[in-house]
Order: structure tokens, then C-alpha cells, then sequence
């Protein structure tokens, strides 16, 4: 496949560059995170290595693919994505107390993680086609009963991720032209009765919730953490003594005690943030969530100058993506949201996160470059 010249001229080299800034990071920070976590001290960097290759060259098809004849495929999209979060249901790989991934032969991977951006897709597709006709809330209840399919599927696999779908799916209905009265009032209902529910269940009736305990803890410890220190609260206590004694300037990298001698549970991937904050300080947090708000401020740049309305909404639910993650893993690092198991984009080990976000990148950029009529 053969790029014409204009379009490189098209190309955000500043988003470019902060993507590769935020990875070249994310290395040095696992290099720290993980060196006494196996034999060989580079293991997780060089998976992570792999991951980043595997990415690029995704990335790289994606942009070159154009992506408004994707549309016509909605359908099989939203069947893939039902497909794959079914086969894990039924035969996937438990790790860490839950069912996420799928094994094909040596490759193991997390469609869930993938779904995001079918989801994305899809979405955008049956938005754009509906155009008008969501300006009452009997025009919306055919989406909400699309979307409580794959749902139902990845809550039963990963109540965090589950809500990332929540979220994407709501930002990207806000944006399609929903009365936003309508969609404001869904959501506050919708976080009214949660709050209630939690609440009656902590109390001395204890309504009974159709979660697991072990769930119910990870989204209740946040409020208080030190009433099970040494189990459900455990996480957020090393994390905030982590990022509290890092300091302005933080201890250094292979210096941070919390980090060094394994006490900051999962610090290579849902942690990750208190990592820099231990061994970076507040300068080095400052820096990663600098870099966070240049990623999502340019690609609203993208979405704003997308040469239609499927394209914008694609690059608004990868922005709706990113901002949640953003959020509920600093948030939880510092003891201000519950403990979901969300990792940092870029920057937390994963192989399928990563390779999902670059699939992303290369959305974006197929549709900044196709802003302008350019032959491949």
C-alpha cells in the first residue's frame, strides 16, 4: 500500500510524539516496577516491548485503512463483540479471581479489552444512523437494549471494565445528540440508586446485592480503608503510604521501598501511578498527567475537525475511554475512588491494553487524515 505524500503532512506529530514520550516512560517506569519481580530483571520490559511492536504495526494498518467503510459492517461488528465476550463466559482462562481472558494456542489475550473499541464502533455507526431520533426516551430504549447485551456479558467477566463500557456508551450517546436533560437525568438516577443500594446494604439491614463480597469490598474499601488493613483495604493504604512519602521529587527509580520491596500490591499494571509518585514525587505525577491532558486534548482536536459525524464519535468514545481510565487510576492510587483493577493508558503493563490503545491511535489518525480527499 502506497501513501500519497500529503498525507504525512496531515499527521499530528505532537500527539505522535506524546504517545511514544508517555511509552518511552512507561519502560523506564517498569524497569523500576518490575526488577525484582523474576529472575530476569527485563522480563516485563521486554514483554511490554513486544506488545508496543505488536501495536504499531496495528496502528500503523489501521490508519492506512479508511475507515467510513467500516459502517457497512456494523452488524458483524456487534456480533464479533458479542461472540468473543461469550466465548469467555463459556471458556475463558480464569486469572486473578476472574474469567477475562481467551487462550489460541501460545496467544493469550483479553477480548474485553478489544471490545472497547468494537463497541466504540459500533456505536458510532448506529448514532450515526439514527441522527434525530434521539430526542425522546422511547427513541433511546432500543440503544439501552443493545448495549445491555455486551453489558450483561462483561459484568459477569469484570465489574471495572463493565463500567468503562457504561461510560463510553453514555458519552458517546450524550454526543450523538441525546436530550441531554434526558441523558443527565439517566445517569444521576442511575448513580442515585447505586449510592442507595450500598448504602442499605452497609447498613444494619444489609440488602442483599447480586455481586460477590470480595466485589462489594474493592468498591466500599476507598471509604474507609483502615477498617480492614491488612485485607480489603490493603491496596489503598500501601498506595497512599507509596505516594506520600515520595514527596516533591520522590526517592528515585529502583529506590522506592513500597515499590522495590513488593509491599504496593500489582504495582506494574493497576498501580502503576503510585509508582511514580514514590519514586518520581509530585513532580514526576504532575509530568505523566501533563502528558495525559496533551493526549486528550489534542484528540478532541481530531474529533472537532473529523470530517463527519462517525468519525467524531469514534474519537469521543476513545476520549471517554481514556478519561475514565485516567480518573479512576489516579483517583484510586490516592484513595479517592474505589479499588476497579482500571489500568493507565500507555503506561500500566498489558498486553492486550496496549495493543487495544494503539488500535485506537490508529483510529484517531485514520480519521485526521482523511479530513482531506487523499488517494492511497
Amino acid at each position: 500500500m502506497v501513501f500519497n505524500k500529503r498525507l504525512f503532512k496531515n499527521l499530528d506529530y505532537v500527539l505522535i510524539g506524546n504517545i511514544i514520550l508517555i511509552m518511552a516512560l512507561s519502560l523506564l517506569i517498569l524497569s523500576s516496577a518490575t526488577v525484582n519481580m523474576s529472575s530476569d530483571p527485563l522480563l516485563y520490559v521486554k514483554k511490554h516491548l513486544v506488545s508496543i511492536g505488536l501495536g504499531v504495526v496495528c496502528a500503523v494498518f489501521i490508519m492506512a485503512f479508511d475507515y467510513k467503510k467500516v459502517m457497512k459492517y456494523d452488524k458483524y461488528i456487534y456480533l464479533l463483540l458479542i461472540a468473543l465476550l461469550l466465548a469467555v463466559d463459556i471458556r475463558g482462562i480464569v486469572s486473578h479471581g476472574s474469567q477475562q481472558w481467551l487462550s489460541l494456542g501460545p496467544l493469550i489475550f483479553q477480548p474485553s479489552e478489544v471490545g472497547k473499541l468494537l463497541l466504540i464502533i459500533f456505536f458510532a455507526s448506529y448514532f450515526v444512523k439514527r441522527q434525530g431520533q434521539l430526542n425522546t426516551l422511547k427513541d433511546m430504549i432500543p440503544s439501552f437494549l443493545i448495549f445491555s447485551v455486551p453489558f450483561i456479558l462483561i459484568l459477569v467477566q469484570d465489574m471495572g471494565t463493565a463500567i468503562v463500557y457504561v461510560v463510553i456508551f453514555f458519552g458517546m450517546l450524550y454526543m450523538a445528540g441525546a436530550k441531554p436533560s434526558i441523558v443527565l437525568g439517566i445517569i444521576g438516577t442511575g448513580l442515585a440508586v447505586v449510592i442507595l443500594t450500598f448504602s442499605l446494604h452497609l447498613s444494619p439491614l444489609q440488602l442483599p446485592l447480586p455481586l460477590e463480597d470480595y466485589q462489594i469490598s474493592r468498591l466500599t474499601s476507598f471509604l474507609d480503608p483502615y477498617s480492614d488493613p491488612y485485607g480489603t483495604g490493603y491496596h489503598i493504604i500501601q498506595s497512599l503510604v507509596a505516594i506520600g512519602s515520595g514527596g516533591l521529587l520522590g526517592k528515585g527509580l529502583y529506590h522506592g521501598t513500597q515499590v522495590q520491596l513488593n509491599f504496593l500490591p500489582e504495582h506494574h499494571t493497576d498501580f502503576i501511578f503510585s509508582v511514580v509518585g514514590e519514586e518520581l514525587g509530585f513532580v514526576g505525577a504532575a509530568v505523566v498527567l501533563l502528558l495525559y491532558y496533551i493526549l486528550l486534548s489534542r484528540t478532541l482536536k481530531v474529533a472537532a475537525q473529523s470530517p463527519d459525524q462517525f468519525g467524531r464519535l469514534i474519537v469521543i468514545g476513545i476520549v471517554c475511554m481514556w478519561l475514565f481510565h485516567i480518573l479512576e487510576n489516579a483517583g484510586m492510587a490516592i484513595g479517592l475512588m474505589p479499588v476497579t483493577g482500571i489500568p493507565l493508558p500507555f503506561l500500566s503493563h498489558g498486553g492486550s491494553f496496549m495493543i487495544t490503545n494503539l488500535m485506537a491511535i490508529g483510529l484517531i489518525l485514520s480519521i485526521q487524515l482523511r479530513r482531506e480527499n487523499i488517494l492511497f
